[in-house]
């Protein structure tokens, strides 16, 4: 059954709390696209005509300076959007969108979205809700790369991915290939081969994207995740 952009906004985190009429305007101003592989979506200094809502594939979000240097700064994975603060600013975007997969995605007119948000109170505190959401995970990924090694940012992505909280042993693949892994922990493809290295005396095990965690707890010593109701205080 095709699914209506109401049905779709109806399901994605950043509008859960909005009433059917809010989203049935929403819905007039977005449309839903296919975007293939390697597809950009929003290039770097161009001003933002849509917010995107990723629903389904995988988004890397790119910067490149003036050299011509390109890094990947994150991963969008699905429910997410990019990039909101580009769109509440109204200033050019600061890093470019390409789909690392065939992907899914909700484009909302920026402009409409900013001229409804002036009427309607309940859609501006969503946006400022999860724009102050953003910068919170910004700060927190700053802190990372400040007090943990690679090896320990590295620990705590692959804990991220154990679905049994209390198991002592978990496999899985990564969503994703190693630059991109790299990019997502902040560190470039070399460090990151020492970290899956460093890992092995912690019973990491890997075989091209497949992970092993032998004893979960150990990992935990080394790599110190956070305490998820601990950072809800930060």
């Amino acid at each position: 059954m095709v699914q209506t952009a109401v049905d779709l906004a109806g399901t994605i985190p950043l509008f859960e709390r909005l009433d059917p009429r809010l989203l049935y305007r929403i819905e007039t101003i977005s449309e839903l696209a296919v975007a293939e592989q390697d597809e950009v979506l929003s290039r770097q200094g161009a001003m933002p005509g849509f917010l995107h809502v990723l629903l389904e594939g995988q988004v890397a979000l790119t910067s490149a300076m003036a050299d011509g240097i390109t890094a990947v700064v994150s991963v969008v994975h699905p429910v997410g959007h990019f990039v909101l603060s580009s769109v509440l600013s109204k200033l050019p975007y600061l890093m470019t969108a390409r789909a690392v997969m065939r992907s899914r995605v909700l484009a909302i007119e920026a402009a409409s979205l900013l001229h409804l948000a002036e009427s309607e109170p309940s859609l501006a505190n969503t946006l400022l809700h999860s724009v102050s959401h953003e910068f919170r995970s910004m700060v927190r990924q700053v802190r990372d790369l400040k007090l943990r090694t690679a090896a320990q940012r590295l620990g705590c992505y692959l804990l991220t991915r154990v679905k049994d909280g209390a198991g002592r042993k978990a496999d899985f693949r990564l969503p994703f290939d190693k630059g991109l892994l790299a990019a997502q922990i902040g560190c470039g493809q070399e460090t990151l081969s020492r970290a899956f290295a460093a890992l092995r005396v912690h019973g990491v095990e890997t075989h091209g994207s497949h992970v092993i965690l032998h004893d979960i707890p150990r990992l935990k010593i080394l790599a110190v995740p956070d305490d998820p109701n601990g950072l809800k205080a930060l």
